[in-house]
């Protein structure tokens, strides 16, 4: 046409679908990589935190217990 407005081609279904299920598949992957690296910095803080909480625990084992003497003798 030579009055400047594009010519619209029709597209089979089949090229509607495989271009959908393409973009379809695209996104999945793109979701599950980052699924998994939003696990995998959970479990990084996940360790520190119980590494901390171990070191702590450690640390207060080794102090002296002062609530024992409010107890009394149990």
């Amino acid at each position: 046409m030579s009055n400047g407005i594009p010519q619209i081609v029709p597209v089979s279904q089949g090229e509607v679908q495989e271009a959908f299920a393409s973009a379809k598949v695209t996104r999945d992957f793109y979701e599950e990589v980052q699924v998994r690296s939003d696990f995998q910095r959970y479990c990084g803080w996940y360790r520190s935190v119980a590494e901390k909480n171990r070191q702590d625990l450690e640390k207060m084992r080794g102090e002296i217990n002062f609530f024992r003497f409010f107890r009394g003798n149990r």
